[in-house]
C-alpha cells in the first residue's frame, strides 16, 4: 500500500485538529471569563444533593459575579461557601452570588466554593455528565458540562486527592 506525502500531511492536520478540540473541550469561554475543570462528585443512593466544582479565570478589567446556575439533574441550584469558623465547618448559600474579580482566578473546589446540586433526580454515577448552565452579572450565560469523577471523594476532575481551598487570587 502506498501512501502519499499529501495524504500524511493532511492525517497530521486532522490529528493536530482533534487534539486541539479535545483540549479546547476542557475550557470554555465567556467574554473575558474562561471556565475550565468543570466536575462533579458520584453520589451514594439515595442522596438528595450533589457538588459541582469548576474554576473561573477572568482575564478582564472588570469585575463580574457568578449569579446563578441551572441543572438538568435538580430541581435547585445553589452557590455555596464552605469555611471553618471557630474550628466548625460551615455551610451557606451565597444569595447575592459569587465575585469573580478582575484579573482573578476563582476556583470553586472541595472545602471552599461549590456549586450544589439540590433535590437531585437520581444518584451521580462515576463518568455522568450533569449539564448546566452558569450566569454571569456581565458575561451572561454559558452552558458548561460537570463530568463526574471516579470517587466521592475526588479532590479534582482527574478523581484524584490534589488541593483544596476556596478563593485564589492571582
Amino acid at each position: 500500500m502506498k501512501v502519499s506525502l499529501a495524504g500524511c500531511a493532511l492525517a497530521a492536520i486532522l490529528a493536530a485538529a482533534l487534539v486541539s478540540s479535545a483540549a479546547n473541550a476542557a475550557s470554555i469561554g465567556v467574554g473575558p471569563l474562561k471556565i475550565e475543570n468543570a466536575f462533579a462528585r458520584p453520589t451514594p443512593g439515595g442522596a438528595t444533593v450533589a457538588a459541582g466544582y469548576v474554576t473561573i479565570v477572568n482575564s478582564g478589567n472588570t469585575p463580574d459575579r457568578l449569579v446563578s446556575v441551572t441543572s438538568d439533574i435538580s430541581a435547585k441550584t445553589q452557590i455555596h461557601e464552605m469555611k471553618m469558623n471557630n474550628g466548625v465547618m460551615e455551610m451557606r448559600e451565597l444569595p447575592n452570588g459569587l465575585p469573580i474579580p478582575a484579573g482573578a482566578t476563582v476556583a470553586l473546589k472541595p472545602g471552599g466554593y461549590h456549586i450544589m446540586f439540590v433535590d437531585i433526580k437520581h444518584p451521580v454515577k462515576p463518568g455522568d455528565v450533569i449539564h448546566t448552565t452558569l450566569t454571569f452579572e456581565k458575561a451572561g450565560k454559558v452552558d458548561v458540562a460537570f463530568k463526574a469523577a471516579n470517587s466521592m471523594g475526588a479532590m479534582a476532575p482527574s478523581g484524584g486527592m490534589s488541593g483544596m481551598g476556596g478563593m485564589k487570587m492571582q
